[in-house]
């Protein structure tokens, strides 16, 4: 039997020490397939101590995993690795793999098989580019748009080729520029890889760090991670990242507009020089290749469409209006849309998402809003009852403009045209996705008139101007033009 360290009288946490001590003699004299859940903490309550309820443990979990010693010295056994048994496969299911053209891209049958779960019938211009390259071990530079399957792109074959090399620490980091970014990416890293055992996990700010430490205690193959929070966790010496051996950079660009590049520059140059690096980017502009220059060795270049390029399945529009009109206009137009899909409606500032929330909601129109000021909860929360319907409509800024990938956004709308023209494709790649149509309302009154210059420069298209209630204001503004 293991042995275990006596507890001094005078230990801080003596009674609490006791405890994981009897816990863990329990724990040792359990057949290992009966291993139940230990303590990953103590936390203080009004009635003492107690123990953070958890969920049943994989069968793959190693005994010690999880753990938090309170006591230093304490045992600490090497992870024992355990065979993995996927579901067996029916004579359909092999059959629709082997037919499947994943698998003449070069994967393999768990993840084709993940795939056709996902109801994926072919592949899009991105993944049959891509994966190929990434499993022949090229550095990739790509131009790609959000909607394009790109993710699919580097999540599937960066899974094969972990399952096909394991080797200890982390692996494969693939950085992004926001929270829920991160957390679709991570979802999609479970959904294709629900048939292989890759440990993986996902790192970013506005919330309390020590799950992501017990995480990270687990020894993770792939990490999803922002910059902010991969940076502190790698300051407290609680994350190495020498043996990373496949590096993504997603939204390179967005990476820029957020002022990122300087953490990025600074986690580059904590990876081994020996590593696949992918960076995938809705621009190529020279401040991009710049970045990639010192990032990327000999990397196959991948143009999926020019980077102005809106999706041909969304029908955009303009409509004149006064700014004191915006707001009545703009409940005509959702209440029309009322049951017909989710509505995005797009604001410049932080405090105008929520004045127009409010406003909206004053009206009888049921809004959420979603800023950079929202904690990641009310930004979960947000996002989640917008995805589950309770919510039809949600006011944010441009901090949704990438990332979110929600089902059924029937309509978005332009209530502030964005300063930056690159921005309105992003904007309107919320709907019209997978092929489906939607529509693209701008608003714009006097004062923006050159910002709907630029945005119609930008996309090389004049946007056709939709009839409004008449009203002098708007008349003038579209013989102006």
């Amino acid at each position: 039997m293991t042995r275990h360290p006596r507890v001094p009288p005078s230990h801080p946490f003596r009674r609490a020490a006791l405890r994981w001590v009897t816990e863990k003699r329990r724990f040792d004299a359990l057949p290992r397939e009966e291993h139940p859940i230990v303590m990953n903490s103590f936390h203080s309550s009004p009635r003492g101590r107690r123990r953070r309820p958890q969920s049943p443990r994989p069968a793959s979990s190693t005994a010690n995993n999880g753990f938090a010693p309170l006591l230093s010295g304490s045992p600490q056994q090497p992870p024992r690795a355990v065979e993995f048994r996927p579901t067996p496969m029916t004579a359909e299911v092999e059959q629709a793999v082997a037919q499947s053209p994943f698998t003449a891209l070069g994967l393999t049958a768990p993840f084709v098989r993940a795939i056709l779960d996902e109801e994926y019938a072919v592949p899009s211009p991105v993944q049959a580019e891509v994966i190929p390259l990434v499993l022949a071990g090229r550095d990739v530079l790509a131009c790609a748009q959000t909607g394009t399957g790109k993710t699919a792109a580097f999540v599937l074959p960066i899974l094969q080729l972990l399952q096909a090399s394991p080797g200890p620490g982390v692996r494969a980091l693939i950085l992004t520029p926001t929270r829920e970014l991160a957390a679709q990416i991570s979802e999609r890293v479970a959904a294709y890889g629900r048939y292989i055992r890759v440990r993986h996990t996902v790192i970013y700010g506005g919330v309390t760090q020590h799950r992501q430490e017990v995480a990270i205690r687990n020894e993770p193959e792939l990490i999803v991670a922002t910059p902010g929070r991969l940076l502190d966790l790698i300051a407290q010496r609680l994350l190495r990242l020498d043996s990373i051996s496949h590096f993504v950079l997603d939204e390179a660009d967005r990476m820029l507009d957020m002022g990122f590049v300087p953490a990025v520059r600074r986690i580059v140059a904590m990876l081994p020089a020996r590593r696949q690096t992918l960076l995938f980017s809705a621009t190529l502009a020279p401040t991009i290749e710049t970045l990639a220059r010192h990032m990327v060795v000999d990397p196959a270049r991948v143009s999926i469409a020019p980077s102005v390029t809106t999706a041909a399945s969304v029908e955009q529009s303009v409509v004149f209006v006064s700014r004191s009109e915006k707001g009545r206009l703009l409940e005509k137009l959702l209440r029309g849309q009322a049951s017909s899909g989710r509505s995005i409606v797009f604001t410049r500032t932080k405090h105008g998402a929520n004045r127009l929330c409010e406003q909206l909601d004053r009206a009888g129109i049921a809004a959420v809003a979603l800023h950079g000021n929202k904690t990641q909860s009310a930004r979960d929360r947000a996002i989640g009852a917008f995805r589950e319907g309770t919510m039809r409509v949600l006011v944010a800024t441009d901090i949704a403009a990438r990332g979110i990938d929600v089902e059924g956004i029937s309509l978005v709308v332009n209530y502030d045209l964005p300063n930056v023209a690159e921005s309105y494709v992003h904007r309107i790649g919320r709907t019209g996705r997978a092929g489906a149509s939607g529509q693209a309302i701008s608003f714009c009154d006097s004062d923006e008139r050159s910002l709907l210059t630029g945005i119609e420069r930008y996309i090389r298209r004049r946007l056709p101007e939709r009839a409004a209630a008449p009203e002098p204001a708007r008349t003038a503004s579209a013989q102006a033009r």
